[in-house]
């Protein structure tokens, strides 16, 4: 296969892989495809271990590092040295008691004694997330993606300083002409089937929309599983996929246990987009949690980087107890025909055999 991102990064498939996961990042990468490591969870330190990992089990295949570097968040004017501090003032402490009391309710127990620190604040804002764009431009990467909004314009230019392409994600038409404008290579259009943060629009009505609005590649993303979907962001105008959801549940993922069971049992309306994770409206995996904050009893959700902070410690005890009804996850409507678990090889392979059928079916039509 052959579109302007395939020339571009040098691959074989225009198949992106979004994954926390370094094992599926080196496996999609391998065969053909790009994976790209979701940084949003990593310390500098740890981003460093992963990346020096990636390079040793790539075999010199391209890939790609994702970052989270929003254009509005609260506390975007504090002093680095003070963020922590001063956001966590902010948070109400009848939120407080409200996560509290629902954990209560559902027996979650406290952390022990001896548990590790949280991590109250990941890379939400620009002074968390610039340490890991440093870390990833030591590294032989050959795509620098931001997951929410335009990057900033001076990140962008110091990618391209490094040869480094950038892509990042648009739920509208006016956020991908934005991102062109600070000089953004590839533009992924993001449906709002997709998995974590998502906008209001389909993806079969948002990818022609992007596609006419800017002359970079294009990428379609949201509920991209199968070959046919791949097919049909093609024909839309698509130079290639991103895709996340899809590789939860591979061999390679370090996707918990009791995540992946959910996911294989789940149908595509088990998601909703709610903003009980991160404050902005992500697609999760919909249960008592996501519901909880819908209730009357909710005292509503916070902005950006708040709500984490106050959830975070919940949801290390969520993970750690029995409770799987509160347990959610960002999840894609993709999940419903996410059945079995295969290797992401096959997962790739799987994607350009289906995509072929799809175009000799249409070829069929044409000739009849």
């Amino acid at each position: 296969m052959r579109t302007r991102v395939t020339d571009m990064f040098g691959i074989e498939l225009p198949i992106f892989a979004f994954s926390h996961c370094r094992d599926v990042v080196a496996a999609v990468s391998r065969a053909g495809g790009m994976g790209v490591l979701g940084a949003l969870y990593f310390t500098p330190e740890e981003l460093e271990t992963e990346l020096k990992w990636i390079d040793e089990h790539v075999d010199g295949r391209p890939y790609g590092v994702d970052v989270v570097m929003p254009a509005s968040y609260e506390g975007a004017d504090f002093a680095a040295d003070e963020l922590v501090g001063r956001l966590q003032s902010m948070i109400p402490e009848g939120h407080r008691a409200f996560v509290e009391n629902l954990l209560s309710k559902h027996g979650v127990p406290p952390l022990s004694a001896d548990a590790d620190p949280g991590r109250v604040l990941l890379g939400w804002t620009d002074a968390t997330a610039r340490p890991q764009v440093e870390v990833a431009l030591r590294h032989p990467i050959a795509l620098l993606a931001n997951a929410l909004g335009p990057p900033p314009a001076d990140v962008v230019d110091l990618a391209h300083e490094h040869g480094v392409k950038v892509a990042a994600l648009a739920s509208t038409p006016r956020h991908a002409l934005k991102q062109v404008e600070v000089g953004v290579d590839v533009v992924v259009a993001q449906g709002t089937e997709a998995g974590g943060h998502t906008g209001e629009i389909s993806t079969m009505v948002l990818i022609p929309q992007v596609v006419d609005a800017v002359d970079v590649p294009v990428l379609a993303a949201g509920g991209i599983g199968n070959g046919r979907q791949m097919a049909a962001g093609m024909a839309l105008g698509a130079e290639g996929v991103w895709t996340g959801s899809l590789w939860l549940t591979v061999e390679e993922a370090d996707t918990p246990e009791m995540a992946r069971r959910r996911i294989l049992e789940a149908t595509s309306r088990d998601t909703v987009r709610s903003r009980s994770w991160t404050g902005k409206p992500a697609r999760l995996l919909k249960n008592e949690w996501t519901q909880a904050w819908e209730s009357e009893e909710s005292p509503g959700t916070l902005p950006m980087p708040l709500q984490f902070m106050l959830v975070s410690d919940a949801l290390r005890r969520i993970g750690r107890s029995d409770a799987s009804e509160l347990a959610t996850f960002p999840a894609g409507q993709i999940i419903g025909v996410m059945n079995s678990v295969r290797s992401a090889k096959d997962v790739v392979f799987g994607l350009v055999e289906e995509y072929g059928e799809a175009l000799e079916r249409l070829e069929r039509i044409t000739e009849e």
